[in-house]
């Protein structure tokens, strides 16, 4: 980890009882993440945290990780990039480094983040992918609510003995992260690329097997809350999923709306978007990052990237808010949300009803 009082003073008793193991004071983030990428690279289970402006000083480290394969689980504290300066929550951290080529799973509460943390080790140890596992910053860090800490002899019937085939040895030294010709660049990343795709099922089978031991599942690629003939759905990942939950329980008179938690965002699950997003009319999208020159990033981008436009425009898909820096989001403004989007479908199913759209294509000769 960082340079962190709690880090350290869990690591000064372990030394105090003799236990097999050194302290090492790093100077930055992107030290830490190096030391880290040396420790799972000779075969130890690693893990690292880190937060806003540290993902960024760490970020060239973050895609050395991913791009040699090396498996390891990262904890992303989600907190604003300045400038202006901000401490508090958003996700704009891990969408920068959303293309470094690890696996994204975001969670809505601390329960969550503890499970998520346990299967990605499982996730990452089977894909030979790094994890990093995101929970908001300050919403849930910061935040007391009572958690169930799986005994250690679960947690260990439910992870395998690791044995990273790939680890080096000084026995049988090897070279890794070498110079590769433009020849063979590209299919080392589309070869990456497939792996993260295939980790999709290895997502689900880690949130299956641990929910038949604990009870508990986080969702796998994402859940889906709400009636199925709901017309209207929210989409959204991180802690404002609770928000909405709340929200939807306190005001009953709204007219029924499906809530749609994205918890892999890298994978992003397509089909399964698509499915959950089956029989809807108005879809609204509550995210924490921006694309400056461009505008709504994260889902976003990811969502208009595999859809097809036209059947983006059909359904009425709407950019329903966004929020950022720790801006929070209230129950009661819940309602008035909804209601906007029923209003704004309602003008526009109206203009397409009152004006006919012709699409024509001149063939030349």
């Amino acid at each position: 980890m960082g340079p962190t009082a709690s880090g350290k003073t869990d690591l000064a008793i372990a030394i105090a009882e003799a236990r097999d193991c050194e302290l090492v004071s790093v100077e930055s983030e992107f030290s830490a993440a190096s030391l880290v990428l040396g420790a799972a690279s000779a075969g130890s289970r690693t893990y690292t945290a880190s937060a806003s402006q540290g993902i960024l000083l760490m970020s060239e480290v973050l895609y050395n990780i991913a791009g040699l394969r090396v498996p390891m689980v990262l904890t992303c504290a989600n907190r604003a990039i300045s400038a202006p300066l901000s401490i508090w929550n958003d996700q704009q951290d891990s969408m920068a480094v959303r293309d470094a080529g690890w696996i994204q799973l975001y969670c809505a509460d601390n329960q969550e983040a503890v499970d998520t943390t346990i299967q990605a080790y499982r996730i990452a140890e089977a894909t030979e992918l790094p994890v990093m596992v995101c929970m908001d910053g300050f919403t849930l860090t910061h935040t007391l609510e009572p958690i169930d800490i799986p005994e250690q002899d679960m947690v260990d019937s439910y992870l395998p003995a690791f044995n990273f085939k790939r680890a080096l040895d000084p026995s049988n030294p090897t070279s890794v992260g070498t110079l590769v010709s433009p020849d063979f660049y590209s299919e080392a990343r589309h070869s990456h690329h497939h792996a993260l795709l295939d980790a999709a099922d290895e997502i689900i089978a880690a949130d299956n097997d641990w929910k038949q031991l604990s009870g508990r599942s986080a969702g796998g690629l994402l859940s889906v809350d709400g009636p199925d003939d709901a017309r209207i759905g929210i989409l959204t990942l991180g802690s404002v999923f609770g928000t909405l939950s709340e929200a939807r329980d306190e005001y009953t008179e709204l007219p029924a709306t499906k809530l749609i938690k994205l918890r892999s965002y890298r994978p992003f699950p397509v089909d399964a978007l698509r499915h959950a997003c089956a029989g809807l009319t108005e879809l609204i999208v509550l995210e924490r990052a921006i694309s400056p020159g461009y505008g709504y990033t994260g889902i976003i981008i990811a969502w208009l990237a595999k859809l097809n436009p036209l059947a983006v425009i059909l359904t009425s898909i709407l950019f329903g808010a966004l929020i950022l820096a720790g801006r929070e989001v209230q129950p009661a403004g819940i309602p008035t949300l909804i209601q906007g989007v029923i209003m704004v479908a309602l003008i526009g199913s109206d203009y397409f009803l009152r004006n006919r759209v012709t699409i024509s294509r001149r063939l030349e000769e």
